[in-house]
């Protein structure tokens, strides 16, 4: 008989997303009169920008002449995107990130969990607490940890609390560790990193011989001109650091699908005799051996976000979904709870009033004002008592969402 990889029976049962929908598809069987609002997944609700939709459009029509006609692309990504992307997002900054240095690719999600080939099984894995859950679940898969205990946390794994009371920026381990997962602004907590505090890990990084796993997927959201939006903006992060991006929270493509991983040249890790390998000959072979690229009319759409009336528009976009998030924060703290991020980020994290499990202040949000978010528990075990709020959705959901908890809410 076939064999399973045994590493998938770790897993904690359900996916938090998964179990979200199940038991709101289960309230709303059970009260078919209930009106639900949604802010718990992070998925985008406004549509594409009209420069990104002409675009497709276009490459469409490009597709259907055979002189134009688009088959397989470059597994990294065409040039033309690649150019644009160095260019608008990494040297405008002062980055030194060259095209050749970007790879395409058809989510952030996907290539957080996809690096993990590149890297063996023995190097020692930091993740913050809360964390996003695919960093964690996809090293146990990968059979990178042990069993998970009592409250979630899987052996092998260095855990690193990020709390209110160091702002929900996690600190510098004080052992050594191998791979390094941050992700700022942050997912679940809302919370931004100074260029201070991401020099220190970049001097620990470099110190250690780690390598940081530097998660930008909502940079766009970042309006405090003295944040960093790249790992890239820190002296020596060429050096130590991996970067992920994403189209889908600032121009919407979590439908379409886009993305970007920039492995510079420069890095290298340990083979197991010794000797210094360049991780970007590493992830093109992986890429070009187990990917087929994101398709062109795609990624026309993704060219056209760096047009100006691309950059406008996306503008208005992420400012809509700031806006949605001040409206959250605000009332929020009207009602008397104790609120974080919403600020530079489209999440809230909020501590769950009257000592309520997160679970428990899921289900009464609701079941008595039916509105969905997500249990700060099913980010990690330092995310319980906590919840977060996604500003991921039309204003007139949002301005109802807050009116009934305002309206009825006791602390």
């Amino acid at each position: 008989m076939a064999k399973i990889n045994d590493n998938y029976l770790k897993l904690k049962a359900g996916y938090l997303f998964p179990e979200i929908a199940r038991r709101v598809n289960a309230f709303a069987e059970a009260n078919p009169e209930a009106k639900i609002i949604r802010l718990g997944i992070g998925d985008v609700t406004e549509p594409l920008p009209e420069a990104c939709r002409a675009a497709m459009i276009q490459a469409v029509e490009e597709m259907g002449d055979r002189a134009t006609f688009k088959g397989y692309g470059p597994e990294q990504g065409y040039a033309w995107l690649r150019e644009k992307i160095a260019s608008h997002d990494f040297q405008a900054r002062g980055c030194d990130i060259d095209a050749s240095e970007i790879f395409i690719s058809d989510g952030s999600k996907c290539d957080t969990g996809n690096i993990l080939d590149i890297f063996g099984k023995d190097n020692r894995i930091a993740v913050t607490d809360p964390v996003y859950p695919v960093y964690v679940d996809t090293n146990v898969m990968a059979g990178h940890t042990g069993e998970a205990n009592e409250k979630g946390e899987y052996g092998g794994l260095v855990y690193l609390p990020v709390t209110a009371e160091n702002n929900f920026t996690a600190e510098i381990p004080t052992q050594k560790v191998d791979l390094i997962y941050l992700c700022f602004p942050n997912n679940p907590t809302g919370a931004t990193a100074t260029r201070e505090h991401l020099q220190a890990w970049v001097n620990y990084a470099k110190a250690n011989n780690s390598i940081i796993f530097f998660d930008a997927a909502y940079e766009a959201y970042i309006t405090d001109p003295d944040l960093p939006h790249s790992i890239y903006e820190i002296e020596g992060a060429r050096d130590c650091a991996i970067e992920f991006r994403s189209f889908s929270k600032n121009a919407g493509f979590t439908g379409t699908r886009c993305a970007l991983t920039v492995v510079p040249k420069t890095l290298k890790a340990k083979a197991a005799d010794g000797a210094d390998v360049e991780l970007w000959k590493l992830w093109n072979r992986r890429q070009s051996t187990k990917f087929n690229g994101v398709s062109y009319i795609v990624q026309r759409g993704a060219e056209a976000v760096y047009s100006e009336a691309g950059k406008s528009q996306i503008n208005a976009l992420v400012n809509f979904y700031l806006e949605n998030a001040k409206i959250i924060r605000t009332q929020l703290m009207a009602a008397g709870l104790e609120v974080y991020g919403g600020v530079n980020a489209p999440y809230v994290w909020v501590k769950t009033p009257h000592g309520l499990s997160s679970w428990d202040f899921f289900d009464k949000l609701l079941q008595v004002y039916n509105v969905v978010g997500t249990p700060g528990s099913g980010f990690g075990a330092a995310g319980e008592g906590y919840f977060r709020i996604s500003a991921f959705n039309s204003r007139e959901n949002v301005e109802e969402a807050m009116k009934r908890i305002v309206e009825k809410f006791k602390v």
